[in-house]
């Protein structure tokens, strides 16, 4: 059995409006990633994790997707919430567990499924793709200092997924400190497989990425 915990517990300090329900193609924008493990068949359960204030609405919103058994409270920090919903799973653990940020609306149930595959075969994976941009260091004053290679390096996205006693034990000991699952699970020596894709799966973190993701769902129905 493999499961998913879907967080959406985050302040959204920097959209200046509510961004897990911030209209998204006639939906909030947690719906979008609701729908998505749902519709995976590779995952038997979920948990949603959001803010304590609105667990009540959040039920409400999770209760059209009857995988969602669990909707808890997240904690001030990231780590803390993906805690939280892995903590929730512990009574009868699944075998996987695949983690998600609600800010990626665009992650498909094949996505989800060809991280869970990877994470099956190598113990941990996270969607992620290769950088592509010139990478540039600063030094103290500001000016760009120190040319960083940018060969075998990857930018991190979700679902990130692996084995969760592993993520379990990472996430214990390094949930107030990694910026990721993939980091938690470095910090302890183990060493997620990087799942490159081509599909759209952008973070919606600024306003004007909610037109993208318009667009971007817009191109699939073609």
């Amino acid at each position: 059995m493999n499961a998913a915990v879907l967080v959406a517990a985050g302040s959204s300090s920097r959209m200046g409006f509510d961004k897990p329900t911030a209209p998204l193609r006639g939906f909030p924008l947690v719906v979008h990633s609701l729908r998505a493990i749902q519709d995976c068949d590779d995952i038997a359960i979920a948990v949603l994790v959001c803010a304590e204030h609105r667990i009540a609405e959040f039920t409400s919103l999770a209760a059209p997707f009857p995988k969602f058994l669990h909707i808890v409270a997240g904690g001030a920090e990231r780590g803390t919430s993906v805690l939280h919903g892995l903590q929730t799973l512990a009574s009868n653990p699944p075998l996987l567990v695949a983690i998600h940020d609600a800010a990626r609306p665009l992650a498909t149930p094949a996505l989800f499924s060809s991280v869970l595959h990877a994470a099956a075969s190598h113990g941990a994976a996270s969607a992620a793709q290769p950088v592509s941009d010139s990478l540039h260091r600063a030094n103290a004053s500001g000016a760009l200092h120190e040319t960083v290679p940018r060969a075998n390096l990857f930018a991190m996205q979700t679902p990130q997924a692996a084995r969760h006693d592993l993520l379990l034990a990472a996430l214990q000991a390094h949930h107030t400190s990694a910026t990721d699952e993939v980091s938690a699970l470095i910090a302890e020596g183990i060493h997620p497989l990087p799942v490159v894709h081509g599909s759209p799966n952008f973070k919606i973190t600024y306003p004007a990425d909610l037109a993208l993701a318009e667009a971007a769902i817009s191109a699939r129905a073609l």
